[in-house]
């Protein structure tokens, strides 16, 4: 079974580090992510789902704690000529340097794993910018206001993936959580198309893009999600996964979705089994199913839950 796990928080834990120290090392980041290929079965390595990092690159405030991680507080953008004045960061602004060359440190380290940088997607870093629900009300009423800062959001990451490669790394996961919340026609006028302009940008065979979306909205916009063309696809636990690999196209990789609260946190061994053999049992025969966590597992995971997850995969 394929095994692609959001767990890089509670392995750092096990090694000793805060998740606040982890946010802010390179040196940490690259030791988390050697460690994780080389004892666990993972097939794919991927970079922390620190989903302020490019938001702190534009100017927003992001506020730290030693056991959570870190959250974008406040607005930096609220009207159309804020976005108009936002000046689009260099891809190495901020921590984002940090977070290459943590790939770059692990990619020289010859782990045997693909190893895949960590990015937001273009609607969620827009609603970090401008905060989450101010976004629900310019979508209504100031929808130009929204492209505006889709089409600068959308140029900056399609600067930052192209970092990822340029340091080496074999892919990156992008997660785009913001656009589950919003109604599937919101998403297909203010999500897919930037999404789209990404993985035109920056995929290749060599290089492909993973898109995550862990909202419930997600069975009901699987044709405007799968027409972005991301080579693979992870989606949350607030959905039944057979569902949207019934209507993922066949060379398209689906990943998920055990919930990593509920379950991978918060359960026992034995639970855990059975939610993955229930999982598998409605998605295995599916050869573009991989098996994930719903999303990034939180640091306070038992390491004995963890190690019973790889178990019943294996």
């Amino acid at each position: 079974m394929k095994l692609l796990p959001v767990l890089s928080f509670p392995v750092a834990r096990k090694l000793g580090h805060t998740v606040g120290e982890f946010v802010k090392s390179a040196d940490l980041q690259a030791e988390t992510m050697a460690w994780i290929a080389r004892n666990t079965p993972v097939d794919v390595v991927l970079g922390p789902m620190d989903l302020s990092v490019e938001a702190e690159a534009f100017g927003a405030t992001v506020r730290f704690g030693e056991d959570e991680v870190p959250a974008v507080t406040g607005q930096l953008v609220d009207d159309e000529d804020a976005v108009a004045e936002l000046a689009v960061p260099p891809p190495d602004a901020g921590r984002c340097s940090m977070t290459v060359s943590a790939v770059a440190k692990v990619k020289a380290m010859d782990v045997g794993k693909p190893v895949f940088g960590g990015m937001i997607g273009p609607f969620s870093l827009a609603g970090r910018l401008t905060d989450v629900n101010e976004m629900m009300f310019l979508l209504v009423d100031e929808p130009e206001t929204v492209h505006a800062l889709l089409k600068k959001t959308t140029a900056f990451l399609i600067s930052y993936a192209k970092a990822f490669k340029a340091a080496g790394a074999d892919g990156v996961f992008m997660a785009e959580p913001l656009a589950g919340v919003i109604s599937p026609a919101a998403l297909e006028e203010f999500s897919a198309p930037y999404v789209r302009r990404i993985v035109e940008a920056v995929q290749e065979e060599a290089f492909p893009l993973y898109y995550h979306n862990c909202g419930n909205s997600v069975v009901k916009a699987a044709d405007a999600i799968f027409a972005q063309g991301a080579a693979g696809c992870h989606f949350g636990n607030a959905i039944d996964l057979s569902e949207m690999l019934a209507k993922a196209p066949a060379q398209t990789i689906v990943m998920g979705n055990v919930d990593p609260v509920s379950v991978l946190a918060q359960g026992t061994p034995d639970s855990i089994r059975a939610a993955v053999g229930a999982l598998v049992a409605k998605c295995g025969s599916y050869p573009n199913f991989v098996l994930s966590s719903g999303c990034d597992i939180p640091a306070t995971t038992p390491w004995e839950n963890l190690e019973a997850f790889f178990e019943a995969a294996q």
